[in-house]
């Protein structure tokens, strides 16, 4: 390649970053499909977490043939929708050596990464972009938020094991390998961010239009710069993904210029553009609560998760339900912290505790999923046009295991996920399922998420 096509690239990206403003990333919206088509919404993807791992023996359901009759407790409150849910065991975690005495800094960060810091830079955030944000690169510039990011707790714990950034221990989201997203937890912030006044948004027709020359160079550069990463050892690849994620940012705004503009003439010619389709069912009302009880709280940050996504002002989205240390269940008629219980040593009273707060948390989830599968959309639910995933960065908290990470995934992504079942014996690791589950919500894969070697076909319909 010539050196002048190499200048004219980085020039035409210089200048593609100047007129590509903020206001161009607005909400859009899928417009109705015109008549005799099938009306198809986006593939919505959403993640919910919760720390220290499981009882595994009363997590685990016995058989694939038990699965949706006989549940195990920790589960039992997804039996309604249990159809609508997939759980596979066997995936492992991210082997946490030479960090082998920091096994909480790791267990969030890890989830949606599949990778582990930077061992020489531990002190500082560097570990790797999350498959949440890897979405919200492709997906974010058609919504007026390209991700949403939930939090039960405050990001704020305080703790350096193994010397590593205390950021690591209350974020599993990250827009880039040095750059850590903060959740909101305040309830009413999120609603009024949900429905903000967007200033300076004008209509389609005042964007610059993107000509046929500007997406040649850029598929000329994301082209050669894929070429170029398979001749370079692993710490200059990072520093090209990190590049690479820059420039397909840019490629979705225009993308998100070329909808606006499609719309803009849709609506010139009198067609819909409506973003919600005749027959669905309303937004949700969101009450935020007015009591201190834990579940209420939860529940009401589910029910903005749906809003968002039923009015299509994101696709993405992240729900820290706990972070590792810190967190409590008067709730559920005791105090003591889950961190502490989880160290049962065997206790029965202490793994009762553990169990009891491992229901708890997938009650939550499943009051999301229940109320999802509860709301139609086009021709089925939201839940149907959703993948939503909840599990734990631990496999045990009394031990810290990796090995078989507890996960549940709701919903069909759109068609693309066969749902209904428990597969006993899933050969895999965590970034094999991030990796296959970003492939079913229809986002690109130029590379696999972390420690990822292949997807899993066997999740796929």
């Amino acid at each position: 390649m010539s050196r002048r096509a190499i200048m004219n690239r980085r020039a035409c990206l210089k200048g593609l970053g100047v007129s590509l403003s903020l206001p161009l990333l607005e909400s859009m919206g899928w417009a109705d499909a015109p008549s005799g088509k099938t009306y198809k919404p986006p593939v919505r993807l959403g993640f919910m977490y919760m720390p220290h791992g499981v009882i595994m023996e009363q997590f685990w359901p016995a058989d694939a043939e038990s699965f949706l009759s006989s549940p195990p407790p920790a589960i039992e409150a997804l039996r309604p929708v249990l159809d609508q849910c997939l759980m596979m065991k066997g995936i492992s975690g991210v082997p946490i050596s030479p960090f082998n005495g920091a096994p909480h800094a790791l267990e969030l960060s890890t989830w949606l990464t599949a990778t582990l810091p930077a061992p020489e830079r531990r002190n500082e955030i560097n570990i790797a972009i999350s498959a949440d944000q890897i979405a919200a690169n492709h997906v974010g510039a058609f919504t007026t938020l390209p991700s949403l990011e939930l939090a039960t707790m405050p990001q704020t714990w305080k703790e350096n094991q193994e010397g590593l950034n205390e950021g690591y221990y209350s974020h599993c989201s990250f827009r880039s390998p040095t750059q850590a997203v903060p959740a909101e937890v305040n309830p009413r912030s999120v609603l009024s961010r949900l429905f903000q006044k967007q200033e300076g948004v004008g209509g389609a027709s005042k964007s610059s239009p993107m000509n046929a020359l500007d997406r040649s160079l850029l598929d000329i550069v994301l082209g050669g710069a894929r070429d170029l990463r398979r001749t370079l050892p692993v710490p200059d690849q990072r520093k090209l993904d990190e590049y690479l994620d820059s420039v397909r940012s840019v490629e979705r705004r225009i993308a998100a210029i070329e909808y606006r503009q499609k719309e803009a003439a849709l609506e010139k010619a009198g067609l819909s553009t409506s973003k919600r389709h005749t027959t669905d069912s309303l937004p949700i009302e969101i009450k935020i609560p007015e009591g201190e009880k834990r579940s209420e709280y939860m529940q009401v940050m589910c029910d903005l998760n749906i809003l968002a996504f039923q009015t299509d002002t994101t696709r993405v989205s992240t729900y820290i339900g706990s972070t590792p240390n810190g967190a409590s269940y008067p709730e559920l008629g005791f105090n003591d912290q889950h961190h502490s219980q989880t160290h049962h040593q065997y206790d029965k009273e202490k793994v009762r505790k553990v169990a009891s707060i491992t229901a708890f948390n997938i009650a939550q989830f499943a009051y999301m999923v229940k109320k999802m599968h509860s709301l139609r959309e086009a021709d089925g639910t939201l839940l149907d046009n959703c993948i939503m995933m909840w599990g734990s960065g631990l496999e045990d908290g009394n031990q810290h295991m990796r090995e078989n990470l507890p996960f549940v995934i709701a919903g069909k992504g759109g068609g693309s996920i066969k749902t209904g079942r428990f597969l006993p014996d899933t050969k895999g690791n965590q970034g094999d399922l991030l990796t296959t589950l970003l492939a079913c919500a229809g986002i690109p894969i130029d590379r696999p998420v972390g420690i990822a070697t292949k997807q899993l076909a066997e999740i796929k319909a």
